[in-house]
């Protein structure tokens, strides 16, 4: 099924393809779009964010309007398996990352390394004092 908004010249500029919702000729989501949308970001910025033309961001609002509730369940969905996914992957790789942390630094980088190790210490009890 094929959802469209016809721009003032007949082009049909909202696509349904695998991806979901997306900008006719873009490789852009509505929820691309709605990212900057519920983060209250101007349409002028969304479209110079994304490279989109007037027509095409003014399309893909004007479409988000119209049916919100729509856009704002698939939207929903997206977000929620972007979660899943970032929980698993994170999950998965929790053990690597722990033995890369245990790696001894490169030959001739000893005083980089001291410095970076340092600077994440510091980033990390900054967090766990904002906790």
């Amino acid at each position: 099924m094929i959802s469209m908004t016809l721009a003032s010249g007949g082009k049909t500029t909202i696509i349904r393809t695998e991806r979901g919702l997306t900008i006719a000729g873009e490789r852009i989501t509505l929820y691309d779009v709605m990212d900057y949308v519920t983060a209250q970001y101007p349409p002028k910025l969304i479209r110079d964010i994304l490279s989109l033309t007037e027509e095409q961001i003014n399309a893909a609002l004007s479409y988000i309007q119209a049916n919100r509730a729509e856009v704002e369940a698939e939207y929903q969905t997206i977000l929620q398996e972007a979660e899943e996914s970032r929980q698993y992957w994170e999950e998965r790789n929790r053990e690597r990352f722990a033995q890369i942390a245990q790696l001894p630094p490169p030959p001739g980088r000893e005083a980089a390394w001291e410095k970076l190790q340092t600077q994440k210490a510091k980033l990390k009890a900054k967090l766990d004092s904002q906790v």
